[in-house]
């Protein structure tokens, strides 16, 4: 699966679902196990490895601070949901996020969630575990079967990675002098508002 083919796949399971800040991700994790089913092990493998791929792109303390914003607070666990989200956002969104997380104050559920103190936009817990969810359903495994496949996949190709993860300059999320000036327009939105 390319890179064509994932953002394809991701947009067309995006079709026809509303941005729920209150869901984990729920909507648009089954469209994305359905059309995985649709495909072959094969494809849902290579769906995953891609998966990880932009989710590790985007493991960056600024993109991490924006979560931080966002949510009132951000774990190593909600992170990996918030990155999970990011990518459910589709192709555009995950480019203008690379590129620029404070890009995420136009989102319009980022806006809805500073004017309702939400503290879940964007966070799409489930669409971790879509392909996973596919390739159990396709093939009638158990639930290791999955972490097996990748795991064989990974053990027959060279690992390019050194294991060193450039994640940018440090800074304080607790400093709201810091965010703002990283982050100025998730901080006006967020900065002010306290989220419980």
């Amino acid at each position: 699966m390319n890179s064509e083919e994932f953002w394809a796949l991701v947009e067309s399971a995006r079709a026809g679902i509303d941005d729920r800040p209150d869901d984990g991700g729920e909507a648009i994790a089954e469209a994305l196990t359905e059309r995985l089913v649709a495909t072959s092990p094969t494809d849902i493998l290579d769906f995953e490895e891609r998966f990880d791929r932009l989710q590790d792109a985007l493991y960056r303390w600024d993109v991490w601070a924006a979560a931080y914003l966002i949510s009132g607070g951000c774990s190593d666990d909600s992170f990996m949901d918030f990155r999970a989200g990011v990518i459910a956002l589709g192709r555009d969104w995950y480019e203008r996020v690379l590129a620029s997380p404070d890009s995420l104050a136009d989102h319009p559920a980022v806006r809805q969630a500073a004017v309702d103190g939400a503290d879940e936009a964007i966070f799409a817990e489930l669409v971790n575990y879509a392909a996973g969810d596919a390739y159990q359903r396709l093939t009638g495994g158990d639930d290791d079967a999955f972490d097996e496949a990748l795991r064989a996949r990974e053990g027959a190709v060279a690992d390019a990675d050194s294991g060193d993860v450039d994640m940018g300059e440090d800074f304080d999320f607790d400093n709201d002098d810091e965010m703002r000036r990283r982050l100025p327009r998730l901080a006006d939105l967020f900065l002010d508002h306290v989220i419980d």
